[in-house]
């Protein structure tokens, strides 16, 4: 096995119902691979058990060592994770949560030093969130409190960016904004991105590779261009949609009517 991510036959289910049925997909380093798929098609679940959150069976590799093989604090230095939804139950400020991202990067009784520092401002700045530094996460908006997130794990200085829906609280501007980040970082500095999304034409736009899940197997994996398609929509989510090309004739759009999840 080769790449950044290695996965292969891996299986999983919560208690009898199986979610992924012998999963396996290589990640190169550099690579944005977006995955897509129905709810419960195991989007989520699989970037739990990359991060380390659940456990299933068969093999999970980063950089050729496995899973199990490497402490918290490499894991932490090795990929950064987005989650949908962060529960932070304490009253830290917006500098305070970015900051967090370096634990990693010295003693657990080493207070943060300059570098740490300017990495949380730079990372602030990218995610339009420098402005928010002194106010508590609580007081924020839903699409505020994602960025600050996603600040957090940039602060982190990671090789791998593991995001799970990370414009699913954002308005359109900042889904751009944040997407065009995600995009400048893995040409500028190789980072290596997996992203769970819903939204076809987000991952069509940003994302050179897309892989599709359906009942708890990859069923497409390819370029959009070859694999986001009518026929793969339908058998996939079950409705009919319309896909057209833009000016470009590289990237494909996702038109769906109102009536086509309809039964009957």
């Amino acid at each position: 096995m080769s790449g950044a991510i290695q996965i292969r036959d891996l299986i999983f289910a919560y208690g009898d119902r199986p979610v992924l049925d012998g999963i396996s997909l290589s990640v190169e380093r550099g690579e944005m691979v977006a995955i897509l798929g129905p709810n419960g098609s195991g989007k989520t679940t699989l970037l739990k058990i990359l991060s380390r959150v659940l456990a299933g069976t068969g093999k999970v590799q980063f950089n050729g060592m496995n899973i199990e093989s490497y402490g918290r604090r490499e894991l932490s230095r090795l990929f950064a994770v987005v989650p949908q939804e962060s529960q932070i139950n304490f009253p830290f400020t917006v500098a305070e949560i970015v900051l967090m991202g370096r634990a990693s990067h010295h003693s657990p009784l080493v207070f943060e030093g300059e570098k740490d520092l300017e990495v949380a401002r730079k990372s602030m700045q990218l995610t339009d969130t420098l402005s928010l530094a002194d106010r508590y996460l609580h007081e924020l908006s839903g699409g505020e409190k994602q960025r600050v997130i996603i600040a957090r794990a940039l602060a982190q200085e990671p090789e791998i960016l593991l995001l799970d829906e990370p414009s699913a609280f954002l308005d359109i501007k900042h889904q751009i904004q944040i997407l065009e980040l995600v995009r400048r970082l893995n040409r500028e500095r190789g980072l290596t991105v997996l992203s769970a999304f819903h939204d076809l034409n987000l991952a069509s736009l940003f994302f050179p590779r897309l892989v599709f899940l359906s009942n708890g197997e990859i069923y497409r994996d390819g370029a959009a261009k070859d694999v986001l398609t009518e026929k793969t929509i339908y058998e996939v989510y079950g409705i009919k949609v319309r896909v057209e090309w833009d000016s470009s004739g590289e990237t494909p759009r996702v038109f769906i009517c109102p009536s086509s999840a309809m039964p009957g």
